[in-house]
């Protein structure tokens, strides 16, 4: 499995989606350049489906993937805690060698990525 998400991340991606004023909604994960360790994880609400993605298929929405993405993230859990400031989703990727202290940014082994400034 590619990505698996635990059922409270999956109640609050499809709230999310619901809400998006969308008619064709998906959650687009991915990985940039930057942050303080590397690269950075993308999650958004997209609509837009490329070539190059891999689309999969969960209970109540579809995530979607590009291809480019798949060796950084494969094995991914995404999971969501409330928790005052520091609520939110949370990514526990068995790729990651080195991760930062608020969980959004990591390196793998064989590629540090570009590190810069957290926003």
């Amino acid at each position: 499995m590619i990505i698996e998400v635990s059922d409270t991340a999956s109640d609050k991606i499809v709230e999310i989606l619901s809400s998006a004023d969308i008619q064709n909604a998906f959650l687009r994960v991915g990985v940039d350049e930057g942050g303080c360790s590397g690269l950075s994880y993308t999650l958004i609400v997209d609509e837009q489906q490329a070539e190059e993605d891999i689309v999969l298929n969960k209970k109540q929405f579809k995530i979607l993937v590009h291809a480019n993405s798949i060796p950084y993230i494969d094995g991914l859990k995404i999971d969501y805690e409330e928790g005052g400031m520091l609520g939110g989703f949370t990514m526990n990727n068995p790729n990651a060698k080195v991760s930062c202290g608020c969980g959004a940014s990591f390196r793998m082994a064989n590629y540090r990525g570009e590190v810069k400034k957290c926003d």
